[in-house]
Formats: structure tokens, sequence, C-alpha cells
């Protein structure tokens, strides 16, 4: 490894920091160069492998994943094995295109069609300009590039073989390394596991779906807790209640916090039921209970370039680019799913994008492989990873939860302990941390 190691923090001497050299374009491997930033918490015990993290992204950094997964229920496994985190090409430390974006807002006169097309195609030239600064660069942005990066850190710990945790987008990667380097890799466990194949539009239409579950899973809550809430005794009742005062809410601002309450992860629910209570008899505001995470891309907070993130996630996905074949799309589902259908977050987000789509290209392997699910899940649905099970194979371990990446967070972690420790794969279940009861 090459580089000065040194604490990522002053308040962590426990990790260890260094720079790995790769080519910018591996077709051209005597060419340009960058350096990928590596972190390093040694095994606390007898080392008997390394585990490389990510937390997800596209976007994110994972320098300090190391510490979060040792502060976690899963921080056996740093017993026997060194824990690397790294900060994927064009993220923070590892490169990067860093542009200045028109964020001229469309005029408030136009429809909401309109509307949208304005801020897709103001986007769209603003990757244009991103893109011209530096096309070599910004070409191997792709999830299999950086897959190739982590051969060479690999090849840079001086490992013959590496397992690997990975989380969301970061269960993608971690397929694109076992398809491309299968022989290189002990063991794998990929939570929270993204499509197959990545679709924008197919990417909207299942966390919709899943969200449009959520409602209805709600719905049935509140009517097994009608002497608390007093929102009907059954689904069916519950659903017409919330829907008539959903219609009540004035403006889209509040009807949208109204939508998201509904929607909420079930630890919320009690709060979310206090709310809309609230909404109900005293006429007050509808209002978020808290903020979601970004809606499939998430990790650490510090260190996201969004521009990464769009060049992933264009670069990899063969979805149209057309915005009118978009906005068909956006309506079908509106009609489709009735409370979740007009919150999609990315069938637009490559319009404009002017470089060509390599697809991904998944593929199985023989090396040991985890794969994780939730039950209840919107970020990424556990139809997701049935889908990557069927094309990649694993064992699938489903949590009963719909909290994305909550594994190292549960009694269950020792599962991953015990997987990453002596390769024993899971099937079946293992139980979420509980719905909170209701409160008046």
């Amino acid at each position: 490894m090459q580089g000065r190691r040194q604490p990522l923090s002053q308040n962590d001497e426990r990790t260890e920091c260094a720079m790995v050299q790769v080519p910018v374009d591996y077709a051209k491997p005597d060419g340009r160069t960058i350096g990928i930033a590596i972190s390093r918490i040694k095994a606390s015990g007898r080392k008997d492998g390394v585990v490389l993290l990510n937390p997800g992204g596209p976007g994110y950094t994972g320098m300090s994943t190391p510490t979060k997964v040792l502060d976690s229920k899963a921080a056996g496994i740093g017993v026997h094995h060194d824990l690397i985190g790294f900060a994927p090409r064009g993220v923070t430390y590892s490169g990067g295109l860093w542009c200045e974006d028109d964020r001229t807002q469309p005029d408030p006169s136009l429809s909401e069609k309109e509307r949208a097309r304005f801020i897709a195609e103001r986007d769209g030239r603003n990757h244009q300009r991103c893109v011209a600064a530096d096309p070599e660069f910004a070409r191997n942005l792709t999830t299999a590039t950086i897959a190739r990066d982590m051969d060479r850190i690999r090849q840079a710990l001086g490992e013959q073989k590496i397992s690997y945790l990975g989380f969301s987008w970061g269960t993608a990667l971690g397929a694109h390394y076992r398809a491309l380097f299968d022989q290189h890799v002990d063991k794998m466990l990929l939570d929270s596991v993204m499509q197959p194949t990545l679709s924008m539009l197919e990417m909207d239409r299942g966390q919709l779906t899943a969200r449009e579950n959520a409602f209805h899973e709600f719905a049935a809550w509140l009517a097994r807790n009608d002497d608390v809430y007093r929102f009907g005794a059954t689904t069916t009742g519950v659903t017409t209640a919330l829907l008539d005062l959903r219609a009540r809410q004035n403006g889209e601002r509040d009807r949208s916090a109204f939508d998201s309450m509904i929607t909420y992860s079930r630890r919320d629910w009690p709060e979310a039921a206090r709310w809309l209570v609230d909404v109900r008899d005293r006429g007050a505001s509808a209002a978020p209970v808290s903020e979601p995470g970004a809606l499939g891309w998430d990790s650490e907070i510090l260190g996201f370039s969004p521009f990464q993130q769009t060049a992933v996630m264009c670069n990899d996905s063969g979805s149209t680019r057309d915005f009118d074949e978009i906005w068909r799309h956006r309506l079908d589902l509106i009609e489709e799913l009735p409370i979740a259908g007009r919150y999609g977050a990315y069938a637009d987000r490559c319009v404009g994008w002017p470089l060509p789509a390599t697809p991904w290209q998944l593929t199985g392997g023989t090396s040991t492989l985890q794969l994780v699910g939730h039950l209840y899940e919107r970020i990424t649905p556990i139809t997701w990873a049935r889908q990557m099970r069927a094309q990649i194979g694993g064992a699938l371990l489903t949590v009963e939860d719909d909290e994305h990446g909550s594994l190292i967070d549960l009694p269950c972690a020792a599962i991953a302990v015990e997987f990453f420790d002596t390769g024993k794969t899971s099937e079946g279940s293992c139980p979420g941390e509980p719905i909170p009861p209701a409160q008046p």
C-alpha cells in the first residue's frame, strides 16, 4: 500500500489509512492513474482474513465503515478479520469531478409536467458540462470498474482471497466483484439486496410498490388498535378514513407530508398515528414524523458526491432517457399506486446523460454467498433479494422488519459473525425490532 498511514480522525487511533493506485481506465493499464483511499482496523485476535466493507451508495465514502461495524452487534467480525473500508473512485479522497451546477428553478406557472421537464433537462445540461471536464474519468464511473478497484485493494493488501460485507448498492458492487473475481472471494454477505439488473424505471416501481404496501400494513395496524386511534376497526375502514383525511389537506406540500406519514417505518407508527389524530381532531398541519433516508442510496452523511452517484447509475442503467416516455411511466404508476405512485426518485435521473450505458451482466459463482433481505422494506424490497438469488445463487436469510441494512444492529447479527468465522450460511428468517406499542 502506498501512502502515509494515519488515523482516520483524531479520536480513532485504531484506523490506518493509505492510498492504492489504480488505472482510470482498465483498458489502458499503463495510462493515467488515480488513488483509492482505504482504511483498515486490524483484527483484535488471531487474523484469519480480511473483510472489505461498503455501506451503500453510490456516491458515498466507506472510510469509517470499519468503525461502524465495530460499534454494532456484529463487532465480532473484527476479532479474526481485518476490516477494510474505502472511498470508491469519484468520492472524497479518491478523485472526483466537482462542477458548479445551474440551480435555476422553473416558472411556477408551468404545468407539473413542464416543471418536471425543466428540472430534468436543466440537470442533464449540468451533467453534460461535468462530463466534458473529464470524459475519460466520467466514463469509468461504473459499478464494474469499482469492483476492479476492489481487486487492486486485495492485491495491495497481499491477500489471495478477501471476504466482503456490503449493504444496499454495496450488494451490487459485491455481486460484480464475485462475477469478475470469484476465485478471490472467501465469503460474501450482502444485506438489503439490489435488483440484479439496474433499471431506473423498475427501481421506482419496486420501491413505490413496497411503499404502497407499507400504507396498507399501517392501516391494518391502526385497525388492530382502533380503541386507541379511532380510525376504524377494519383495514378497509381505516383506508377510507385516511384517504378522506388526505383529500382535506391544503396544497401539494401538506399532501406530500401526509403521504410521508402514512408510509413511514414501522418503528414510527405510534408517532405517525398521533400526528394523524392531531390532523383529524385539531386540524393540525401535516408534518413528517422524521425525515427518511434517500430511497435506495444511503450510508454516511459526510463525503457524498452527487455527480458520482448519477454517473454510476446512468452508466449502468439501460433505462430510457426520453422524458416523455418517463412521464408516461409516472402516470401509469400514479394510477396503479394511488398513495405512493407520484414519489418516484430515479426514473428521470438520466435525462440528458451524454454517455452510453453498459447494463449489468451478473453471473453466479462457487464462493460462499449469504444474501439478507428485509420482509417489509421499502428501499430495497425483498423481491429484489429473491431476484438476485435466482440469478447469482447463495442462501437467503429473511429479516422480519422494514429497516434498511439492519442486520448488524439486531441480535441476529450473530449470524453474520458466525458466517465470516465458519462459512455457515443461513436460510429461513430472524426477528427484527418489534413494532412499538400503540400510544394514546
